[in-house]
């Protein structure tokens, strides 16, 4: 007679519930982000028969979970001395989940959009609404081109002096502020403050 999986705690069930939520709504699979929830919460690496019994759900869901993360280089694949099984881990620092996520969201979403927009910049127009849209493209090339560059830059930072700028928040904006006035340089007003 089969044994009963063990349920989740009531603390990491929350969590992977919720994971499975948010990643449905950053497009990925609902069982995806359960898996990696699963997953980052582990002391442990766990292999899929462990993930499939925490999260009743089958084997191949699993796997095909596993070969998805594995592909976003979310999890790290171990093996265990003496045992032929996969075993699964997330990456310990938050902050290289993150560049990762990022790296992969810009490689997936973000390139393919500057690549289109590229092109279209370089074809000739042949009237007005094309120059504007046109005008309009380079206004969003340009805008992407710049977060790309500001994110290439906090990519190169250490993890420490990343957070440090994060949570510099509005400081920043006060002495960019206090820099307009002393340059006699207006700051950009936001519409709808007029």
């Amino acid at each position: 007679m089969k044994q009963a999986p063990t349920p989740l705690p009531e603390l990491p069930r929350q969590f992977v519930s919720h994971f499975g939520e948010m990643g449905s709504r950053w497009g990925i699979n609902r069982t995806v982000g359960q898996i990696y929830a699963l997953i980052f919460l582990s002391p442990q690496p766990i292999n899929a028969d462990e993930i499939a019994e925490g999260l009743s759900f089958s084997r191949s869901n699993v796997s095909m979970g596993l070969k998805e993360l594995q592909s976003w280089r979310l999890v790290h694949m171990r093996h265990q001395p003496g045992d032929r099984r996969e075993y699964f881990e997330a990456p310990a620092d938050v902050w290289e989940i993150f560049r990762t996520l990022a790296e992969e969201r810009r490689r997936r979403e973000i390139e393919p959009t500057q690549s289109m927009l590229r092109s279209a910049l370089l074809q000739e127009t042949h009237s007005a609404d094309e120059q504007y849209a046109q005008q309009r493209m380079q206004e969003m090339y340009d805008l992407i081109d710049k977060l790309m560059t500001w994110f290439d830059d906090v990519q190169r930072l250490n993890p420490d002096t990343a957070l440090q700028l994060m949570g510099m928040g509005s400081a920043v904006t006060r002495v960019l502020t206090i820099k307009d006035r002393l340059t006699g340089k207006s700051p950009a007003r936001k519409e709808g403050n007029d």
